[in-house]
């Protein structure tokens, strides 16, 4: 399972977004390939779980993945919950 972070640049924010999803799949026991990248370049990539801020998730347009739309990049327990919910509904939780 592949789960891509993206924002504007695909930098910091992304960046600490995915040590965060890490965490929390490290908690639940679930492996998965966790990366991060800028919006115009994830849409060519192909991945399970897209994340991004809501601003950047609503332009998630035609990919062929779950999407999973944050309020807050600062907000784990948001993270946490919504990630959960993204498996759940795949069966992988």
């Amino acid at each position: 399972m592949k789960i891509l972070v993206c924002c504007g640049s695909g930098l910091g924010s992304s960046f600490m977004i995915q040590m965060n999803i890490e965490k929390v799949l490290k908690d639940l026991g679930i492996e998965a390939e966790v990366d991060h990248s800028d919006l115009s370049s994830a849409m060519g990539i192909k991945a399970d779980i897209y994340v991004g801020t809501r601003d950047i998730a609503c332009q998630f347009e035609g990919v062929n993945g779950k999407i999973v739309s944050l309020n807050s990049m600062l907000d784990k327990n948001e993270l946490k919950e919504k990630l959960e919910e993204a498996l759940k509904s795949m069966g992988k939780l």
